[in-house]
């Protein structure tokens, strides 16, 4: 069984744009690289990064003068670089943060195959090179990954103990997870991220659509349970799987976020942590988990990585039960900040119309008709 789902995982969980949406040239005029197909700005930088399994992938940095922080941001598996350019773009000016994006080995003009392990050294030479070649501290610097991109964003995230935040963006529990309701981890599982996330030691966002039909909402909420650091899940009424970016509440939470845990920073820095600030982990109401399409890739065994930090936890023993990350841990320390959380009861959010500046933005790159998941591909 383990071959075949491994196999049959391997087809569905990566789709590059073919052909992809962009192209590398270099700027005759200053010598650096450009992206064609995309209205460059003076403020983004394009470049190739080799990673250590010998793949050279195509990154962007944006930067904002305004910023205290920046965002590692690992996208979903159906869109590169191209289809990114604006939404990073927007991003950075509304979060006020510097923000790098990088396209996975086989995606747009970066080289290689897309897999798991390539993923894992993917996103390992983007951070290396936000702090070698931008001089980025790791404690300011926040993770995000959206679908598939959770898996190495909350593998790196172990890693990494400094860190200043992570986002979960439509996460999944694991790769054979999305594909059967198993209560336990096998070997030959993959992007094993319920195993990962109680090792993750910064506060930690999770934001999910209800009405996710890819995905079910029931993975960002088990995640949500077993997170250390808990600030106030974005549970978007109505959301599906690729368009949470329409609606208000994306926007506004994402910028409570980013100020929140800029202002728990400071405050430890000064004092130390701030008891007064830390309520009690609020409970998450489970979903079932829905038999879905996969986003497994072949499992090869974990090779640690050459990291300073900490060396990666192994999670891939066999068939290892996982009783001891199930239960509640109610001890664990919670950075949610005051808010009304939301509940089953409330009315469901619209998508943002055009008067709304980041939505119309967001319209217009069409990221709300990206296929994040195409099973008919598996026929050709």
């Amino acid at each position: 069984m383990g071959a075949m789902t491994s196999s049959m995982a391997a087809k569905l969980a990566f789709f590059p744009p073919n052909p992809p949406s962009y192209t590398v040239a270099v700027d005759e005029a200053t010598g650096k690289a450009k992206m064609t197909g995309v209205e460059m700005r003076e403020n983004v930088d394009v470049l190739k990064l080799c990673t250590k399994r010998g793949n050279n992938i195509v990154a962007i940095y944006v930067k904002n003068p305004s910023a205290t922080a920046t965002v590692l941001y690992s996208h979903g598996n159906a869109a590169d670089l191209g289809q990114m350019y604006e939404l990073f773009t927007e991003l950075s000016v509304h979060l006020r943060v510097n923000l790098l994006g990088y396209d996975y080995s086989g995606y747009g003009q970066s080289s290689g195959k897309p897999s798991e392990q390539n993923t894992y050294a993917d996103i390992e030479a983007a951070y290396k090179c936000l702090i070698e070649q931008y001089g980025a501290k790791e404690e300011d610097i926040i993770l995000y990954g959206q679908s598939v991109g959770s898996g190495p964003t909350t593998d790196l995230a172990t890693r990494l103990p400094n860190l200043r935040a992570a986002v979960l963006h439509s996460p999944i529990l694991s790769g054979l997870r999305v594909m059967y309701p198993v209560k336990r981890t096998y070997w030959f599982d993959i992007y094993k991220n319920i195993d990962k996330i109680p090792l993750v030691n910064c506060p930690v966002l999770i934001i999910h659509g209800t009405a996710d039909d890819v995905v079910d909402c029931s993975h960002g909420k088990q995640l949500w349970e077993h997170c250390k650091q808990k600030y106030e899940p974005l549970w978007v009424k109505g959301g599906n799987h690729c368009d949470l970016e329409l609606y208000p509440r994306y926007i506004k939470h994402l910028k409570k976020f980013i100020v929140a845990i800029e202002k728990s920073s400071h405050l430890k820095t000064r004092s130390g942590p701030i008891p007064d600030q830390l309520d009690k982990p609020r409970n998450s109401t489970d979903f079932r988990v829905k038999s879905k399409t996969s986003m497994d890739l072949r499992d090869n065994s974990r090779q640690s990585i050459d990291f300073k930090e900490n060396p990666r936890a192994s999670t891939d023993h066999k068939e290892k039960s996982r009783a001891g990350t199930d239960k509640k841990d109610k001890s664990r320390k919670s950075v949610d900040f005051p808010e009304k959380a939301y509940n089953g009861a409330e009315v469901p959010d619209k998508a943002r119309n055009s008067i709304d500046r980041f939505g119309e933005i967001v319209r217009s790159v069409g990221l709300g008709k990206i296929n994040c998941f195409r099973p008919t591909a598996i026929h050709d």
